[in-house]
């Protein structure tokens, strides 16, 4: 059930954002009097098409191929490879025929409208439900770090108090991109002293796998005191109670709730023993594990303190744009990184099982659905401004190069092109879906 909900999750939330990018280029194309063809979602490859009806001058229709959609300008050289077309003498209404910055203007339209969704998406996330975090100084107990965190030096319990010299305020900040991007200096404090340690550059290839939990958990370590007991389980048959601190486990010391959490699933099916302190008693329980290693216990959440900033809509749009930019250029720092070595690609990118994996998760939430959305749509802008000929990115550098020059560049030049940038996309594209695949299934 969980994967069908990714993948509706998936389908619906790419459907909208590549409505709305095509949307960007037909309105800029009409508002020039550039005539339209086709408006698809999906491509309708070697002719096929699930559901199309004619308006105007312009076929919309939705493709069988669920790679992204298009929309057909009519005199542009473009995914249709339409030669037949450019052979004839051009026509007002045609895009070969319009000056080239309003030309730049349609092939940045799907771009910006990504951009401008995104935001909003921030925006109004952001007023509604404001910012919510944890506050890093209620987390005294300190982190629970993964393979990865282990092997560059943090332990359980250490208390990381800035980053690159700078306090950290909020818990999340401790898995932002400013520490996971790399290269980044962590302080410490663990007992009496304080410490630093460095994250290496390459730190996103060792927890690509893994993902951030590989690192550090998301949630700060608390004690072993008990919250609830659900009532029904094991735990509350055996008599433990809210209250009760556990401090040993089959005769193993525990301190965190994490040893606890640890410890439970590696014995389904058998029972442990448990020593908790109430008030100033010192008692010994069994407690069975069921065969799906639960008790049904929680602990103390409340030993965190969760803040909650709320804004006004003209405060809140602010901090929808810094979270585009920051996404935006999170995107060009990942992509630098595997220009230089730092990140392995394999490593680096996602397609569309990760990101429905990953991204959007087997649950369906509406803030994070809206959330994971607007992250998606400025990636997609900024994978669109990648020159590649056949992105929009590859459209905008040709036409730059004909602003400069003066004189617009070869037809044949222009075909052989985008046949290039589609060989090349073709193959990132089988690259991604190939590494998806070995991930769910090998990885995981």
């Amino acid at each position: 059930m969980s994967g069908l909900i990714m993948a509706a999750q998936l389908l619906l939330g790419l459907s909208f954002l590549v409505i709305l990018h095509e949307l960007g280029h037909f309105l800029a194309a009409r508002a020039f009097g550039i005539k339209i063809e086709k408006f698809y979602l999906f491509f309708d490859a070697w002719g096929f098409k699930l559901f199309s009806f004619k308006m105007g001058d312009c076929e919309y229709g939705i493709g069988w191929l669920p790679l992204g959609g298009y929309v057909k300008i009519a005199g542009m050289i473009d995914e249709s490879m339409d030669t037949e077309q450019m052979a004839q003498p051009p026509q007002p209404w045609e895009f070969r025929s319009k000056p080239a910055w309003q030309r730049l203007i349609v092939m940045l339209g799907g771009v910006v409208v990504n951009i401008v969704v995104g935001i909003f998406i921030f925006w109004i996330m952001t007023f509604m439900y404001g910012e919510s975090y944890i506050a890093n100084s209620s987390a005294l107990n300190g982190v629970n770090p993964g393979v990865v965190g282990k092997e560059l030096g943090l332990q359980k319990g250490d208390r990381i108090i800035a980053v690159n010299g700078n306090k950290v305020i909020r818990f999340d900040e401790l898995t932002s991109s400013e520490v996971l991007m790399g290269n980044s200096n962590l302080t410490i404090v663990r007992g009496n002293k304080t410490i630093d340690i460095k994250v290496p550059d390459n730190i996103l290839n060792k927890i690509a796998d893994s993902g951030v939990e590989g690192f550090i958990s998301r949630m700060p370590l608390l004690t072993t005191t008990l919250d609830s007991i659900v009532p029904g389980k094991s735990a509350a048959k055996a008599g433990l109670q809210k209250g009760d601190r556990i401090v040993a486990v089959n005769s193993i010391p525990v301190k965190y709730d994490a040893d606890v959490r640890e410890l439970i699933p590696k014995f389904k099916g058998k029972t442990l023993t448990f020593e908790v302190t109430r008030g100033t008693e010192h008692l010994t329980y069994a407690v069975p594990v069921d065969t799906l290693g639960t008790i049904g216990i929680n602990f103390n959440i409340k030993e965190l303190r969760e803040e909650t900033i709320k804004y006004s809509l003209l405060a809140a749009l602010p901090i929808g744009i810094k979270q585009a930019w920051t996404t935006f250029s999170d995107n060009a720092k990942g992509i630098w990184k595997v220009l230089k070595g730092d990140i392995k690609a394999n490593k680096a990118f996602s397609g569309p099982v990760e990101i429905a994996r990953k991204v959007y998760g087997g649950e369906w939430i509406w803030t994070k659905f809206w959330l994971s959305t607007g992250f998606i749509s400025i990636a997609l802008a900024f994978m669109n401004l990648l020159p590649i000929p056949a992105l929009d990115g590859g459209h905008v550098v040709f036409l730059v190069i004909e602003m400069i020059k003066g004189k617009p560049l070869g037809d044949k030049f222009m075909e052989r092109s985008q046949l290039v940038g589609f060989v090349m996309l073709l193959s990132l594209m089988v690259f991604v879906l190939g590494n998806d695949i070995f991930k769910a299934f090998f990885k995981h």
